[in-house]
């Protein structure tokens, strides 16, 4: 009887622990998604805000969205290093949660249509991908939805320079991203709307 308690006792414990840490670190880790360099990082990030979808409920999109960016982003560093990297996995794993935040909040609509397609881009460009077209269709079509809301938006300008490029049109991407670069710099810190994108901006990383 006092075992049983005892384990009882533990997992409260370890229960109020969780939670508290998930309160406490929330707001930092999403910071971290600007300042992250490497891999781990990444997945650090991914690893809390997957544990915050279930922990943070009055933040549930912000958790499956951020969770979705840091695989994302996990993902274009592959690809940076390496064009050739099968990054189909990570890229799966992004495109869960992202909708997995749509489901939860229409309310920051926009910015999951940006970051879906993004997604979509990334896939198209793995190497042997299959549906190339279709994800450019889906990119398009998320370009669309987005900008119906949200013209300004800094990750949509960016989303249509790495459309662009793909199309092979360099001198409208780089007007792009230069917009893009604008916008994130001008955004205030202290404002609720996601500041990540430098790390998708050629002149910035």
């Amino acid at each position: 009887m006092k075992k049983t308690l005892l384990i009882c006792l533990c997992v409260v414990g370890f229960c109020l622990q969780a939670q508290t840490y998930s309160e406490k670190d929330f707001k930092q880790t999403v910071s971290q998604v600007n300042t992250a360099k490497t891999e781990n990082d990444y997945e650090t990030i991914f690893q809390k805000f997957s544990v915050f979808t279930s922990t943070k409920p009055s933040e549930k999109w912000d958790a499956y969205y951020y969770a979705a960016v840091a695989m994302y982003l996990k993902a274009e560093l592959q690809l940076k290093k390496s064009p050739s990297t099968d990054v189909s996995n990570l890229n799966a794993i992004a495109g869960k949660y992202a909708h997995g935040g749509a489901s939860s909040s229409k309310a920051n609509a926009a910015e999951t249509d940006i970051l879906l397609g993004l997604i979509a881009l990334q896939k198209a460009e793995i190497k042997g991908a299959r549906d190339v077209q279709s994800n450019l269709d889906l990119a398009s079509q998320m370009i669309a939805k987005a900008q119906a809301t949200a013209p300004e938006n800094p990750r949509l300008a960016i989303l249509k320079a790495k459309l662009e490029e793909k199309s092979g049109n360099k001198e409208i991407a780089e007007k792009l991203f230069k917009k893009a670069s604008t916008g994130l710099e001008s955004k205030n810190a202290s404002s609720n709307a996601p500041l990540w994108g430098r790390q998708l901006i050629p002149s910035m990383n």
